[in-house]
């Protein structure tokens, strides 16, 4: 594993802002080159991946929601479209061969789907490739789960110019059990995680190049050129582009993908009127919001809907999906009919969203969720004959989408920490952290009676570990500090990483399915909540 960077401390003081300094505050390379920042990301990696395909097909069961989504996606590859399902579809499903090409388990009438395709055609990757099987349904969502452990390295160590504190906030993600249990299960959030993260990704790399851009500008042209009422434009943009299209993928998985569209590209342009008064651009606001706000709010929604559009391809280029001709029955219109349908389907589905508040034994608060009180139950067996390896007369198996209690109760903390930094020291990077945080968080908020579960905190649990990896760089200081703070740093850190490998492997079992006896089961319902 890597050790800290030595181009800059862990987590370097905001830079001097004399005129002198200019280019290099604009853009200072936040990573070390060649090999050495890969080797750390890529270890974590490969432990994340091993925890998360070891036994991916168990339990042997359809767990929770992959009652829906892995055969819908079965019946994209079949029909282009969802249909509905005949009786007993589920057992069927489990005893035959997997072959997904005469599976018969569908009957003639489309179905009514709330959730837009792609996570599904996601899911079908792996069904096209290993079958209708429960490895099968789970294999691509454990792969972008195993990237997302490099990407959070990666990206973490670009944030904060540091190898250790990028390697570990992806230790915290490998071993992190709110992301273990989705990227091994064939539901849809942790495929729009993936999106949203790669969407944040590029969105530095596009901070990193138009800073590098203006830098060269001020060098070449010297800072008075700079020093205007509008300041220079910024040029294209093909990382925000990019970023767009990733946006337009999560919303393409769910309609929660357009939270995050809204922050990352108000965030995207705030980082702009920093850069633009970093030059001394005169109105930077003014600048940035008549000149760069307009053409990023226009291009990214556009990028994002024609994504978004054409992830319905399946459904658009049939006929047999769900009120598709109903355009066909109604008064005449410039809109085209199937895109009139699709139109009123969404209505409809948008309704079903809106009044989902049928009660659940284990729907929980949003304002709970950083606390972990109430973790949904994917998977229960209870197994009192035996069977199965049980070694006593009474065992227990069970999914438990639960987090890492040591990671989130810590978190809360460093949640706070990363505020003061942001508020207090105007660290751009703590201010980027909490965007993610709040995109994927604030909005649930809003629906404390609706029906919600506590696994929609997969979709912020990036920015979650890369918040507290900051703080623990911190803990650890800077590299210039005395040997002696240092070696109290690096023995906290280390004490604190042991708890959280130790409780990682203490819930590893109620993770993953494993048959435990019940008594081994009950040591782990740390609160009466979790039961």
């Amino acid at each position: 594993m890597t050790g800290t960077s030595t181009r800059a401390p862990a987590l370097p003081a905001p830079p001097s802002r004399d005129v002198a300094s200019l280019p290099r505050r604009l853009f200072t390379p936040l990573t070390s080159s060649g090999l050495r920042g890969w080797i750390g990301p890529i270890i974590v990696m490969v432990i994340g991946g091993l925890l998360r395909f070891v036994n991916l097909g168990q339990p042997n069961a359809i767990i929770f929601d992959e009652t829906y989504y892995p055969k819908d996606a079965l019946s994209l590859l079949r029909f282009g479209y969802e249909r509905q399902l005949v009786e007993g579809a589920n057992d069927l499903i489990l005893a035959s061969d997997g072959n997904w090409r005469t599976l018969d388990v569908f009957t003639e009438t489309a179905a009514f789907v709330v959730h837009p395709p792609l996570g599904k055609w996601t899911i079908a990757v792996g069904e096209y490739l290993f079958g209708m099987t429960p490895f099968g349904w789970r294999f691509a969502v454990a792969v972008l789960g195993t990237l997302s452990i490099l990407m959070v390295a990666r990206i973490t160590r670009r944030l904060t110019r540091s190898d250790l504190i990028g390697t570990l906030a992806g230790l915290l993600l490998a071993v992190e059990g709110m992301h273990l249990v989705l990227s091994r299960t064939g539901l849809l959030d942790l495929i729009l995680m993936f999106w949203v993260l790669a969407a944040f990704g590029l969105l530095l790399l596009d901070r990193d190049r138009t800073r590098r851009l203006l830098a060269e500008r001020v060098s070449r042209d010297g800072i008075d050129a700079m020093a205007t009422e509008w300041g220079p434009r910024l040029g294209l943009r093909p990382y925000r582009w990019a970023a767009a299209v990733a946006l337009g993928l999560a919303c393409s998985v769910k309609w929660s993908g357009l939270w995050f569209l809204a922050f990352f590209a108000i965030m995207s342009v705030v980082w702009d009127i920093s850069a633009r008064r970093a030059v001394g651009v005169r109105r930077p606001w003014v600048a940035t919001i008549l000149r760069d706000a307009p053409v990023a709010a226009v291009s990214m929604v556009a990028i994002a809907a024609v994504v978004y559009l054409a992830s319905w391809s399946g459904w658009l280029l049939t006929d047999g999906g769900y009120d598709r001709a109903w355009a066909a029955g109604q008064p005449p219109s410039f809109i085209p009919s199937a895109l009139r349908s699709l139109i009123h389907y969404h209505g409809q589905a948008w309704n079903f969203h809106v009044g989902l508040d049928s009660g659940h034994s284990y729907d929980s608060n949003a304002l709970s969720w950083p606390f972990m009180t109430r973790p949904t139950a994917l998977y229960w067996d209870a197994i009192k004959d035996g069977s199965r390896g049980c070694p006593t007369d009474n065992c227990a198996a069970e999914v438990l989408a639960l987090g890492n209690p040591i990671i989130w109760w810590a978190a809360v903390f460093a949640l706070i920490h990363q505020v003061w930094r942001w508020l207090g020291r105007r660290d751009w990077r703590s201010g980027a952290v909490l965007v993610g945080v709040a995109a994927g968080w604030v909005p649930w908020l809003i629906y404390l009676d609706r029906t919600i579960f506590t696994f929609y905190t997969v979709v912020y649990v990036p920015f979650v570990v890369m918040a507290l990896s900051m703080s623990l760089g911190t803990v650890l200081g800077p590299s210039t500090a005395s040997a002696k703070r240092r070696r109290d740093g690096s023995i906290a850190v280390g004490l604190f990483l042991l708890v959280v490998i130790a409780a990682a492997w203490w819930f590893y079992p109620i993770w993953t399915g494993e048959v435990i006896p019940y008594e081994s089961w009950r040591l782990r319902m740390w609160m009466p909540t979790w039961t």
